[in-house]
């Protein structure tokens, strides 16, 4: 699945201008956590302002958030994703910097996608990405093997199904953030030497 089959594509947005007391009453009138502060401009950037923003920022210090602008504490460039990125990223993106939720942007602003998003709308469940990129490594892996016989070992043809086959080893591997022990490659290799030649590349 994609960001865009699970993203939100009724976004609330605010101007940068307008207070804090502005931005609540918005917050509570549609039931959001955050808001997406629109673009002054084309080559401007899109910014957010969350709740967690007007709590830590806002009522923590006892400041009228009617004195405070949305510019003041808002997180601008804000992340933001692209409709056609595959939802784990999206996960792992959140996972890795710790935010809940981006707009989604494509030349200009077409959703928002959250954790809940994430949650509810995806397909992790009954098609977790390791279990198919798993079943992809063994049909490429089978492939390298049956077009090596065919074309030869040292052949280039062999070679590129080789790089196939890694390089989906290595997204598994970085996907469960373990070191590879041996690729299929270097199991390859050692029934057929010769075949590590081949993939000797020029720089």
């Amino acid at each position: 699945m994609k960001a865009s089959e699970i993203m939100t594509t009724d976004v609330v947005t605010i101007r940068g201008s307008a207070t804090v007391a502005e931005a609540v009453k918005l917050m509570k009138k549609k039931g959001l956590r955050a808001l997406i502060v629109d673009r002054r401009t084309e080559e401007d950037a899109y910014g957010m302002v969350t709740e967690t923003d007007v709590v830590y920022k806002v009522t923590a210090y006892g400041t009228d958030p009617k004195q405070v602008r949305v510019f003041e504490i808002m997180t601008k460039p804000c992340i933001v994703i692209n409709p056609d990125l595959a939802v784990e990223y999206v996960a792992r993106l959140f996972a890795n910097t710790g935010i809940r939720r981006a707009p989604v942007i494509q030349d200009k602003l077409v959703g928002i996608v959250s954790i809940t998003d994430i949650l509810q709308k995806g397909d992790f469940v009954e098609k977790p990405k390791a279990l198919s990129l798993e079943a992809e490594i063994v049909a490429a892996r089978d492939k390298a093997r049956a077009l090596c016989a065919e074309k030869g070992v040292s052949s280039p043809e062999c070679a590129a199904a080789w790089d196939i086959v890694e390089e989906l080893q290595a997204e598994s591997a970085h996907q469960r953030a373990k070191k590879l022990v041996k690729t299929h490659f270097e199991e390859y290799c050692e029934e057929y030497p010769e075949a590590i030649e081949a993939r000797m590349y020029d720089d």
